[in-house]
């Protein structure tokens, strides 16, 4: 028996191929949106990541920050310390200077020579006193030239003047303070002031 199919065969071809499209729009779709949602989340880890990489970093800086002012803070107690350590070193070795200084004074006034202070400022010692004549004076002032302490004597003033009714010479004069033989050539410590009252020998 012969069979023949009365349904419209262009039609049935037409629906299939519609749900062949739609079936593949549909996969499409949801291919589109799977592969949105994984960029989505892999810029999302991305964002995330370098997020704990930007704070680990500025942990990291700030612990950095934080050395930086210790180190400052030990860089300023070092220096603080070295400046100590220079004064007191200057102090030494001008402290043996001091006690030569004081004793060739006391070697190099004459009898006829009274100190009533002295003072001394860097390499300068000021000497001022009373004499019982201007040639006292004047052997006082080759007395420190001669001494291997003291160099250039100069004379700043000298006037008469009366002490418990003896006529004097009031005296001030300027001398500069030079190496010792045993120093040799030390450095100059920092300025230093010492003034006193002292009498050596007696009008």
């Amino acid at each position: 028996m012969i069979r023949i199919n009365l349904l419209p065969h262009r039609e049935l071809k037409r629906k299939a191929r519609q749900q062949q499209f739609a079936v593949l729009a549909g996969l499409t779709v949801v291919l589109g949106m799977l592969i949105i949602w994984g960029v989505r989340e892999m810029v999302l880890g991305q964002i995330d990541y370098q997020n704990g990489r930007n704070e680990y970093l500025k942990n990291e800086i700030a612990v950095l920050d934080r050395q930086i002012s210790e180190i400052k803070s030990i860089r300023e107690k070092i220096q603080e310390m070295l400046a100590r350590k220079g004064i007191v070193e200057s102090l030494q070795s001008n402290r043996a200077k001091v006690v030569h200084m004081l004793d060739e004074v006391a070697r190099r006034v004459p009898e006829g020579v009274y100190l009533k202070s002295f003072k001394q400022t860097n390499e300068h010692l000021r000497l001022a006193g009373y004499a019982q004549s201007n040639a006292w004076v004047s052997t006082l002032m080759r007395n420190l030239d001669a001494s291997p302490w003291m160099e250039s004597p100069l004379l700043i003033e000298i006037k008469a003047a009366t002490e418990n009714g003896v006529r004097l010479s009031e005296f001030d004069l300027n001398v500069r303070l030079s190496e010792s033989p045993e120093e040799g050539n030390h450095a100059e410590g920092e300025e230093m002031k010492s003034s006193m009252t002292a009498g050596v020998g007696q009008p």
